[in-house]
């Protein structure tokens, strides 16, 4: 890894993700507070799909697939979780269990299609 990766010595190279995994959360809760599962899905795979690709840029993992399959796996133990203890609590939270599961869903899907149709390629050295 370059220590100073970028055009010249005095840029370095500045990383998308941290932006975008910021919005993910806030992105999701809105849409459950507004009822708009499609938003609160959205905001969780963009979450989701955000710290696997942080995880790839920094050389920590070779593909994003097993890193977005255990978020898949993590989401829904949530969501299942959130599903049991639903009838204790006070509030109403079945559309955030289902905006959890759904993502871990969609996770599985595009893991699943990411692993069989991307082809594999070498890390530059």
């Amino acid at each position: 890894m370059d220590e100073t990766p970028g055009l010249s010595e005095q840029y370095r190279k500045a990383s998308p993700w941290p932006l975008f995994i910021a919005l993910g959360v806030p992105i999701s809760e809105i849409g459950l507070v507004f009822d708009v599962l499609p938003i609160a899905v959205g905001g969780l795979l963009l979450f989701c799909g955000c710290v696997a690709g942080m995880l790839q840029e920094a050389g920590y993992i070779n593909t994003p697939w097993r890193a977005l399959g255990a978020m898949a796996v993590l989401l829904f133990g949530l969501g299942g979780a959130i599903l049991y203890v639903n009838p204790q609590v006070g509030a109403d939270m079945t559309m955030r269990a289902y905006a959890v599961l759904a993502s871990g869903a969609v996770i599985i899907a595009g893991v699943i299609a990411g692993t069989l149709l991307v082809p594999k390629r070498q890390r530059p050295a």
